[in-house]
Protein backbone atom coordinates (compact mmCIF):
# COMPACT_ATOMS: atom_id res chain seq x y z
CA UNK A 1 0.00 0.00 0.00
CA UNK A 2 1.26 3.46 -0.83
CA UNK A 3 2.26 5.39 2.33
CA UNK A 4 0.30 8.49 3.27
CA UNK A 5 1.50 11.60 1.53
CA UNK A 6 2.79 13.09 4.78
CA UNK A 7 5.09 10.06 5.16
CA UNK A 8 6.28 9.89 1.56
CA UNK A 9 9.24 11.72 0.08
CA UNK A 10 11.20 11.76 -3.14
CA UNK A 11 13.99 9.95 -1.32
CA UNK A 12 11.66 6.97 -0.82
CA UNK A 13 10.46 6.89 -4.42
CA UNK A 14 12.15 3.55 -5.10
CA UNK A 15 10.30 1.89 -2.21
CA UNK A 16 7.02 3.48 -3.29
CA UNK A 17 7.42 2.14 -6.81
CA UNK A 18 8.34 -1.32 -5.54
CA UNK A 19 5.11 -1.39 -3.51
CA UNK A 20 2.90 -0.65 -6.52
CA UNK A 21 0.72 -3.37 -8.10
CA UNK A 22 2.58 -5.06 -10.97
CA UNK A 23 0.64 -3.32 -13.76
CA UNK A 24 1.28 0.14 -12.32
CA UNK A 25 4.90 -0.69 -11.54
CA UNK A 26 5.32 -1.71 -15.19
CA UNK A 27 3.70 1.56 -16.28
CA UNK A 28 6.13 3.53 -14.11
CA UNK A 29 9.05 1.65 -15.60
CA UNK A 30 7.78 2.26 -19.15
CA UNK A 31 7.84 6.00 -18.53
CA UNK A 32 10.57 6.64 -15.95
CA UNK A 33 14.12 5.60 -15.23
CA UNK A 34 14.90 5.86 -11.51
CA UNK A 35 18.21 5.58 -9.72
CA UNK A 36 19.44 6.54 -6.25
CA UNK A 37 23.03 7.17 -5.29
CA UNK A 38 24.80 8.21 -2.10
CA UNK A 39 27.29 11.04 -2.48
CA UNK A 40 30.03 11.06 0.15
CA UNK A 41 32.36 13.86 1.21
CA UNK A 42 35.14 14.04 3.80
CA UNK A 43 35.14 17.52 5.36
CA UNK A 44 38.11 18.66 7.44
CA UNK A 45 37.47 19.27 11.15
CA UNK A 46 37.90 22.99 10.54
CA UNK A 47 34.71 22.98 8.41
CA UNK A 48 32.43 21.21 10.87
CA UNK A 49 31.14 24.31 12.63
CA UNK A 50 30.34 26.02 9.33
CA UNK A 51 28.59 22.87 8.06
CA UNK A 52 26.44 22.61 11.19
CA UNK A 53 25.48 26.29 10.87
CA UNK A 54 24.39 25.98 7.26
CA UNK A 55 23.29 22.36 6.84
CA UNK A 56 22.18 21.27 10.31
CA UNK A 57 24.59 18.39 10.85
CA UNK A 58 27.90 17.09 9.61
CA UNK A 59 26.38 13.66 9.01
CA UNK A 60 23.87 15.07 6.53
CA UNK A 61 26.76 16.36 4.44
CA UNK A 62 29.01 13.31 4.79
CA UNK A 63 26.41 11.03 3.17
CA UNK A 64 23.86 12.61 0.82
CA UNK A 65 21.05 10.71 -0.89
CA UNK A 66 20.53 11.88 -4.48
CA UNK A 67 17.58 10.67 -6.55
CA UNK A 68 17.76 10.79 -10.33
CA UNK A 69 14.49 10.56 -12.27
CA UNK A 70 14.36 10.63 -16.06
CA UNK A 71 11.25 10.56 -18.20
CA UNK A 72 12.23 8.12 -20.94
CA UNK A 73 9.39 9.30 -23.17
CA UNK A 74 10.00 13.06 -23.16
CA UNK A 75 13.70 12.83 -22.18
CA UNK A 76 13.30 15.32 -19.35
CA UNK A 77 14.79 14.64 -15.97
CA UNK A 78 15.80 15.93 -12.57
CA UNK A 79 18.35 15.25 -9.85
CA UNK A 80 16.85 15.71 -6.36
CA UNK A 81 18.94 16.60 -3.32
CA UNK A 82 17.11 18.43 -0.54
CA UNK A 83 20.44 19.50 0.97
CA UNK A 84 21.00 21.91 -1.91
CA UNK A 85 18.15 24.12 -0.67
CA UNK A 86 20.37 25.02 2.33
CA UNK A 87 23.38 26.13 0.31
CA UNK A 88 24.67 29.56 1.31
CA UNK A 89 24.39 32.09 -1.52
CA UNK A 90 27.49 34.24 -1.72
CA UNK A 91 26.18 36.70 -4.29
CA UNK A 92 25.06 39.93 -2.59
CA UNK A 93 21.34 40.16 -1.94
CA UNK A 94 19.30 43.22 -2.73
CA UNK A 95 16.40 44.49 -0.66
CA UNK A 96 13.96 44.89 -3.52
CA UNK A 97 10.51 45.68 -2.23
CA UNK A 98 8.04 44.39 -4.79
CA UNK A 99 5.27 46.78 -3.82
CA UNK A 100 7.61 49.78 -3.92
CA UNK A 101 9.06 48.72 -7.26
CA UNK A 102 5.58 48.42 -8.72
CA UNK A 103 4.51 51.79 -7.34
CA UNK A 104 7.50 53.45 -9.01
CA UNK A 105 6.30 52.22 -12.40
CA UNK A 106 2.64 53.23 -12.31
CA UNK A 107 3.15 55.49 -15.31
CA UNK A 108 4.57 52.82 -17.64
CA UNK A 109 3.19 52.04 -21.12
CA UNK A 110 1.14 49.08 -19.84
CA UNK A 111 -0.71 51.36 -17.43
CA UNK A 112 -2.35 53.06 -20.43
CA UNK A 113 -2.16 50.36 -23.09
CA UNK A 114 -4.27 52.09 -25.75
CA UNK A 115 -1.87 55.04 -25.71
CA UNK A 116 1.36 53.24 -24.79
CA UNK A 117 1.29 50.05 -26.86
CA UNK A 118 0.69 49.16 -30.54
CA UNK A 119 -2.35 47.23 -31.76
CA UNK A 120 -2.47 44.26 -34.11
CA UNK A 121 -3.61 44.78 -37.69
CA UNK A 122 -7.08 43.46 -36.73
CA UNK A 123 -7.23 45.64 -33.61
CA UNK A 124 -7.31 44.63 -29.95
CA UNK A 125 -9.16 41.98 -27.96
CA UNK A 126 -10.73 43.38 -24.82
CA UNK A 127 -11.50 40.91 -22.04
CA UNK A 128 -13.21 41.54 -18.73
CA UNK A 129 -9.88 42.08 -16.96
CA UNK A 130 -7.28 42.44 -19.73
CA UNK A 131 -6.61 43.90 -23.17
CA UNK A 132 -4.25 42.78 -25.92
CA UNK A 133 -1.46 44.68 -27.63
CA UNK A 134 0.90 43.71 -30.39
CA UNK A 135 4.31 42.99 -28.91
CA UNK A 136 6.56 45.86 -29.95
CA UNK A 137 9.55 43.48 -30.30
CA UNK A 138 8.02 40.30 -31.64
CA UNK A 139 9.38 36.80 -31.07
CA UNK A 140 7.27 35.51 -33.97
CA UNK A 141 5.04 36.95 -36.68
CA UNK A 142 2.00 36.85 -34.39
CA UNK A 143 2.93 37.80 -30.85
CA UNK A 144 0.59 39.57 -28.43
CA UNK A 145 0.88 40.95 -24.93
CA UNK A 146 -2.16 40.36 -22.72
CA UNK A 147 -2.05 43.39 -20.44
CA UNK A 148 -3.84 42.97 -17.12
CA UNK A 149 -6.01 45.74 -15.69
CA UNK A 150 -4.44 44.88 -12.33
CA UNK A 151 -0.97 46.42 -12.08
CA UNK A 152 0.46 43.94 -9.54
CA UNK A 153 0.92 40.52 -11.21
CA UNK A 154 0.79 38.75 -7.84
CA UNK A 155 -2.71 40.09 -7.10
CA UNK A 156 -5.37 38.02 -8.85
CA UNK A 157 -8.65 36.21 -8.26
CA UNK A 158 -10.04 33.18 -10.05
CA UNK A 159 -12.12 35.20 -12.49
CA UNK A 160 -9.12 37.29 -13.49
CA UNK A 161 -6.95 34.24 -14.21
CA UNK A 162 -9.77 32.72 -16.25
CA UNK A 163 -10.12 35.94 -18.24
CA UNK A 164 -6.40 36.17 -18.99
CA UNK A 165 -6.52 32.69 -20.53
CA UNK A 166 -9.81 33.36 -22.36
CA UNK A 167 -8.53 36.67 -23.78
CA UNK A 168 -5.46 34.90 -25.14
CA UNK A 169 -7.60 32.23 -26.77
CA UNK A 170 -9.88 34.83 -28.37
CA UNK A 171 -6.83 36.65 -29.72
CA UNK A 172 -5.48 33.38 -31.17
CA UNK A 173 -8.78 32.77 -32.94
CA UNK A 174 -8.64 36.30 -34.37
CA UNK A 175 -5.13 35.56 -35.67
CA UNK A 176 -6.29 32.34 -37.31
CA UNK A 177 -9.16 34.20 -38.97
CA UNK A 178 -6.71 36.77 -40.35
CA UNK A 179 -4.02 34.22 -41.25
CA UNK A 180 -5.27 30.60 -41.57
CA UNK A 181 -1.70 29.30 -41.92
CA UNK A 182 -1.07 30.40 -38.31
CA UNK A 183 -2.77 27.72 -36.23
CA UNK A 184 -0.37 26.67 -33.45
CA UNK A 185 -1.13 28.74 -30.30
CA UNK A 186 1.10 29.18 -27.27
CA UNK A 187 0.08 31.00 -24.06
CA UNK A 188 2.75 32.08 -21.57
CA UNK A 189 2.96 34.14 -18.39
CA UNK A 190 6.33 35.32 -17.06
CA UNK A 191 5.73 36.85 -13.63
CA UNK A 192 8.25 39.48 -12.46
CA UNK A 193 11.94 39.75 -13.15
CA UNK A 194 13.23 36.36 -11.99
CA UNK A 195 11.06 34.81 -14.70
CA UNK A 196 12.45 36.93 -17.50
CA UNK A 197 9.67 39.56 -17.53
CA UNK A 198 10.99 42.91 -18.71
CA UNK A 199 7.91 44.87 -17.58
CA UNK A 200 6.61 44.69 -14.00
CA UNK A 201 2.98 45.52 -14.79
CA UNK A 202 0.97 42.30 -14.84
CA UNK A 203 0.85 40.72 -18.28
CA UNK A 204 0.87 37.41 -20.14
CA UNK A 205 1.70 36.71 -23.76
CA UNK A 206 0.18 34.75 -26.63
CA UNK A 207 1.84 33.60 -29.82
CA UNK A 208 0.49 31.76 -32.85
CA UNK A 209 3.00 30.19 -35.20
CA UNK A 210 2.98 28.49 -38.61
CA UNK A 211 4.23 25.18 -39.97
CA UNK A 212 4.60 23.26 -36.69
CA UNK A 213 4.26 23.81 -32.98
CA UNK A 214 7.15 25.28 -31.01
CA UNK A 215 9.98 22.81 -30.46
CA UNK A 216 9.38 21.72 -26.85
CA UNK A 217 5.65 21.23 -27.42
CA UNK A 218 6.27 19.37 -30.69
CA UNK A 219 8.76 17.21 -28.82
CA UNK A 220 6.04 16.16 -26.36
CA UNK A 221 3.62 15.45 -29.22
CA UNK A 222 6.15 13.25 -31.01
CA UNK A 223 7.04 11.47 -27.78
CA UNK A 224 3.38 10.66 -27.09
CA UNK A 225 2.89 9.51 -30.69
CA UNK A 226 5.97 7.28 -30.49
CA UNK A 227 4.85 5.84 -27.13
CA UNK A 228 1.45 4.94 -28.63
CA UNK A 229 3.06 3.35 -31.69
CA UNK A 230 5.62 1.32 -29.71
CA UNK A 231 3.57 0.47 -26.62
CA UNK A 232 0.03 0.53 -27.91
CA UNK A 233 -0.94 2.73 -24.98
CA UNK A 234 -1.78 6.36 -24.32
CA UNK A 235 1.18 8.13 -22.69
CA UNK A 236 -0.82 10.70 -20.77
CA UNK A 237 -3.24 8.11 -19.37
CA UNK A 238 -0.31 6.02 -18.17
CA UNK A 239 1.39 9.07 -16.65
CA UNK A 240 -1.75 10.05 -14.74
CA UNK A 241 -2.31 6.46 -13.56
CA UNK A 242 1.26 6.19 -12.24
CA UNK A 243 1.19 9.49 -10.41
CA UNK A 244 -2.23 8.73 -8.90
CA UNK A 245 -0.86 5.43 -7.60
CA UNK A 246 2.12 7.22 -6.05
CA UNK A 247 -0.11 9.82 -4.38
CA UNK A 248 1.15 12.57 -6.66
CA UNK A 249 -2.08 13.55 -8.39
CA UNK A 250 -4.90 15.79 -7.25
CA UNK A 251 -8.26 15.74 -9.01
CA UNK A 252 -10.03 19.04 -9.64
CA UNK A 253 -13.21 18.13 -11.49
CA UNK A 254 -12.19 16.87 -14.92
CA UNK A 255 -8.65 18.30 -14.50
CA UNK A 256 -5.74 16.63 -12.74
CA UNK A 257 -2.91 18.45 -10.94
CA UNK A 258 0.47 16.69 -11.05
CA UNK A 259 3.59 17.76 -9.14
CA UNK A 260 6.24 16.85 -11.69
CA UNK A 261 8.58 13.92 -11.07
CA UNK A 262 11.00 15.44 -13.59
CA UNK A 263 10.70 19.18 -12.88
CA UNK A 264 12.57 21.61 -15.07
CA UNK A 265 13.17 23.61 -11.87
CA UNK A 266 11.65 24.06 -8.41
CA UNK A 267 8.02 23.04 -7.79
CA UNK A 268 7.12 22.42 -11.41
CA UNK A 269 3.46 21.43 -11.66
CA UNK A 270 1.41 20.08 -14.57
CA UNK A 271 -2.36 20.50 -14.87
CA UNK A 272 -3.96 18.18 -17.42
CA UNK A 273 -7.44 18.00 -18.95
CA UNK A 274 -8.93 16.79 -22.21
CA UNK A 275 -10.43 20.22 -22.92
CA UNK A 276 -9.73 23.84 -22.08
CA UNK A 277 -12.71 23.91 -19.76
CA UNK A 278 -13.72 25.61 -16.51
CA UNK A 279 -12.20 22.82 -14.40
CA UNK A 280 -8.79 23.21 -16.02
CA UNK A 281 -8.73 26.99 -15.53
CA UNK A 282 -10.05 26.69 -11.96
CA UNK A 283 -7.28 24.16 -11.24
CA UNK A 284 -4.77 26.64 -12.61
CA UNK A 285 -6.00 29.27 -10.18
CA UNK A 286 -5.78 26.76 -7.34
CA UNK A 287 -2.14 26.04 -8.11
CA UNK A 288 -1.28 29.74 -8.55
CA UNK A 289 -3.00 30.57 -5.26
CA UNK A 290 -1.04 27.79 -3.53
CA UNK A 291 2.21 29.03 -5.05
CA UNK A 292 1.76 32.67 -4.05
CA UNK A 293 -0.25 32.49 -0.82
CA UNK A 294 0.93 29.24 0.78
CA UNK A 295 4.44 28.74 -0.60
CA UNK A 296 5.48 32.39 -0.93
CA UNK A 297 6.35 32.14 -4.62
CA UNK A 298 7.18 35.59 -6.00
CA UNK A 299 8.14 34.82 -9.58
CA UNK A 300 7.01 32.04 -11.89
CA UNK A 301 6.81 30.87 -15.49
CA UNK A 302 3.57 29.43 -16.83
CA UNK A 303 2.67 28.02 -20.25
CA UNK A 304 -0.22 26.22 -21.90
CA UNK A 305 0.41 23.27 -24.21
CA UNK A 306 -2.57 22.78 -26.51
CA UNK A 307 -3.47 21.23 -29.87
CA UNK A 308 -3.61 23.41 -32.99
CA UNK A 309 -6.62 25.53 -33.87
CA UNK A 310 -7.34 23.60 -37.09
CA UNK A 311 -6.64 20.19 -38.64
CA UNK A 312 -2.97 19.67 -39.56
CA UNK A 313 -0.96 16.91 -41.18
CA UNK A 314 0.66 15.56 -38.01
CA UNK A 315 -1.25 13.44 -35.48
CA UNK A 316 -2.53 15.25 -32.38
CA UNK A 317 -5.07 12.55 -31.45
CA UNK A 318 -5.53 12.37 -27.68
CA UNK A 319 -3.15 15.23 -26.93
CA UNK A 320 -4.60 17.05 -23.89
CA UNK A 321 -4.46 20.65 -22.70
CA UNK A 322 -1.59 21.01 -20.23
CA UNK A 323 -0.58 23.95 -18.07
CA UNK A 324 3.05 23.84 -16.91
CA UNK A 325 4.25 26.23 -14.23
CA UNK A 326 7.41 26.53 -12.21
CA UNK A 327 8.71 28.61 -9.30
CA UNK A 328 11.66 30.83 -10.28
CA UNK A 329 12.87 31.60 -6.77
CA UNK A 330 12.93 34.62 -4.44
CA UNK A 331 13.10 38.02 -6.11
CA UNK A 332 15.95 39.05 -3.84
CA UNK A 333 18.28 36.33 -5.17
CA UNK A 334 20.81 37.71 -7.62
CA UNK A 335 22.09 34.30 -8.68
CA UNK A 336 20.45 32.54 -11.60
CA UNK A 337 18.54 29.32 -10.93
CA UNK A 338 19.63 27.94 -14.31
CA UNK A 339 23.18 26.83 -15.02
CA UNK A 340 25.06 24.54 -17.37
CA UNK A 341 23.42 21.41 -15.93
CA UNK A 342 19.92 22.72 -16.68
CA UNK A 343 20.89 23.96 -20.12
CA UNK A 344 22.84 20.96 -21.32
CA UNK A 345 22.35 17.97 -19.00
CA UNK A 346 19.59 17.50 -16.40
CA UNK A 347 17.89 19.80 -13.92
CA UNK A 348 19.07 19.93 -10.30
CA UNK A 349 16.16 20.42 -7.88
CA UNK A 350 15.94 20.86 -4.11
CA UNK A 351 12.13 20.90 -3.67
CA UNK A 352 10.34 17.60 -3.00
CA UNK A 353 7.23 16.96 -5.17
CA UNK A 354 5.61 15.19 -2.21
CA UNK A 355 5.88 18.36 -0.11
CA UNK A 356 4.42 20.31 -3.01
CA UNK A 357 1.53 17.83 -3.04
CA UNK A 358 0.99 18.49 0.68
CA UNK A 359 0.66 22.21 -0.03
CA UNK A 360 -1.74 21.67 -2.94
CA UNK A 361 -3.95 19.38 -0.85
CA UNK A 362 -4.06 22.01 1.88
CA UNK A 363 -6.01 24.41 -0.36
Amino acid sequence: MTPAISEASIGELGALVAALPPALRSAFERIFHLSTVTGEVVPPPTMEGWIRDHFGSVGAVRRQRIVKVTNKVTLEGALFNELRSRRPIEAPRRDDNVAAALEERLDGPFCQPRQGTPADVFGRIRGAHAITAANVAKADGWHAVIIFDEHNPLCFEAEQVADYVATGQEWARAVYKADPAACYPFFLWNCLWRSGASVLHGHAQMLVTRGMAYARLEGWRRAAERYRAERGRDYFRDLLAVQRALGLALEHGSATILPSLTPVKERETLIVASDLNDDLVAALYRVLHTFVERLGVQSFNLVLYQPPLAPVTEDWAGFPYIFRLVDRGPLANRTSDVGAMELYAQSIVSSDPFRLMDALQGE
